[in-house]
């Protein structure tokens, strides 16, 4: 499979990469230092469009493909990993609309999300639901033409900085797993209110709250497909959330390789810089080689979707998995050639060793997807 990128895509890149040099990756250190929401990140990738991506033109958005998508968030990774989770975390709350949204739904408010006006995330955690959603614990009661939301939710990205919520709750608890629905939320809407901000190790910079709905009241239209169709709902905007969590773990553990090698050829120890030791130099060609293995994997699952082979969900997870776990690699191996130094915060290795840490954990966990790989390829 041929993964050169065409020329708009590698005009995009360049924009990004420029825009990510001069802007985002300076403001990753205060963020981080002072746990706060990379709100000015995130108006530089709705002016450069990248909010929108997927989203097609005729709702304000570019309409390009995932393969696209994969290159903008790789690029926004390389310099700040949590501008990146907001990207990602906007997607997943939107991608129910998109894939299946009604038409009302679909231009009342993709539009606004397209032009990163507003922000979505997508709320389905919980305390005691986490990967085994069918412990949710919220409900929603119809009343009439209204739904009745009760619950809270946990571990929210973009938390209270969204304005536009896909929240799973059980509409007929008889029913199990088949009784969760999805419902869009508005900011503002009574009876939603927000709990506390985490505060994290890691991605500082991308917010993450808790949701508490008492007593809420939406319009019954804001359900999203049917009543019942929520897991089959999350199940699929996970899954192609999972790629771009996967040029996430790229463009971070790019950054990390590229520190370390510039690291590397300053440091001066035995009279030579020890990019000339070869310890150094083969735990740099193990790095090497673990990225561009997981770029390619991301590529390909992310042409797969594009091209609607059956097999996408399988190389979703795959990457999500690889990537994730290469990352962890990658970073720690890179902390380890900066020696004392990159221990030190003013060195930004530092950050990016905590901001790894929840790739592996967010979006399903490595063991969640050894699981999932397992029994699909145990049929």
């Amino acid at each position: 499979m041929d993964f050169n990128l065409s020329d708009e895509q590698k005009m995009l890149q360049e924009s990004i990469r420029k825009m990510v040099d001069d802007k985002i990756r300076p403001a990753a250190v205060v963020n981080d230092e002072e746990n706060r929401f990379a709100l000015e990140s995130a108006e530089l990738m709705a002016e450069q469009g990248l909010m929108g991506i997927l989203i097609p033109e005729k709702y304000g958005g570019q309409g390009l493909d995932y393969v696209t998508m994969l290159v903008a968030v790789e690029e926004v990774a390389r310099g700040d990993v949590s501008a990146a989770t907001i990207l990602g975390a906007s997607t997943l709350g939107f991608s129910p609309i998109l894939e299946f949204g009604n038409e009302e739904q679909k231009k009342k408010f993709l539009p606004d999300l397209a032009s990163g006006k507003k922000l979505a995330a997508c709320a389905y955690t919980e305390s005691e639901s986490g990967s085994d959603i069918s412990q949710t614990l919220s409900t929603g009661n119809i009343d009439g033409e209204y739904v009745v939301l009760n619950g809270t939710k946990h571990f929210i990205t973009n938390g209270e900085r969204a304005e536009i919520y896909t929240v799973y709750v059980y509409t007929n608890k008889k029913d199990g797993i088949k009784g969760l629905s999805c419902f869009i939320v508005e900011k503002g809407s009574e009876g939603f209110f927000f709990g506390k901000h985490e505060n994290k190790m890691g991605m500082r910079g991308a917010q993450v709250a808790e949701l508490i709905f008492e007593d809420c009241r939406i319009p019954k239209r804001n359900l999203v497909g049917n009543l019942g169709d929520g897991y089959r709902i999350i199940f699929d905007s996970m899954l192609r959330c999972r790629i771009e969590i996967g040029g996430l773990a790229v463009g971070l553990a790019q950054e990390a390789m590229d520190l370390a090698i510039d690291y590397a050829k300053r440091r001066v120890q035995f009279g030579k810089p020890i990019i000339k030791h070869q310890a150094i130099q083969f735990m740099l060609a193990d790095m090497y080689t673990e990225i561009n293995a997981a770029r390619c994997l991301a590529y390909n699952a992310a042409a797969s979707i594009d091209e609607n082979k059956q097999d996408w969900m399988m190389k979703a997870t795959a990457v999500k998995l690889f990537a994730s776990e290469m990352a962890h690699r990658v970073v720690s191996k890179a902390l380890q050639i900066h020696g004392g130094y990159g221990y030190m915060k003013e060195y930004p290795i530092e950050r990016l060793y905590r901001d790894q840490r929840l790739l592996e954990i967010y979006e399903g966990t490595s063991e969640m997807h050894r699981l999932f790989l397992g029994t699909q390829l145990g049929k």
